[in-house]
């Protein structure tokens, strides 16, 4: 499976919208198969944006994990990804540069946008 960035995006923007800080249950995103999203919240988890724990069992076909709440980290990611023109500005800069890049970069990509937003 191949790592999808904004599905990334989305399960971190919703994660931090839920009402407690604390996920109860499964993250549902539409379009999404429960093996996509369980395997991009390996990669989440992996990657130290979130905590959570290993949900997989012998019968699952990939990585089924599950998000507990996100890091001071992922809410950092959260909030320079969650703007709709920041993210398709950064996306667009990978496309016409790169091609793809890792998620450290896109992070870094994401907060060098919002300083230069603020001239710093």
């Amino acid at each position: 499976m191949k790592r999808d960035l904004n599905l990334i995006r989305k399960i971190i923007v919703t994660v931090e919208d839920g009402p407690t800080g604390f996920v109860h249950g499964d993250v549902n995103i539409d379009g999404y198969s429960h093996e996509e999203i369980g395997y991009h919240s390996y990669l989440i988890v992996n990657s130290g944006l979130a905590e959570g724990f290993d949900a997989t069992s012998t019968t699952d076909t990939s990585p089924d994990w599950r998000i507990r709440n996100l890091t001071a980290a992922g809410h950092d990611f959260a909030d320079v990804a969650r703007s709709d023109t920041t993210w398709n500005k950064a996306t667009d800069m990978i496309k016409d540069k790169a091609g793809g890049v890792t998620l450290e970069i896109l992070k870094q990509l994401l907060f060098a946008i919002v300083k230069g937003q603020f001239g710093l």
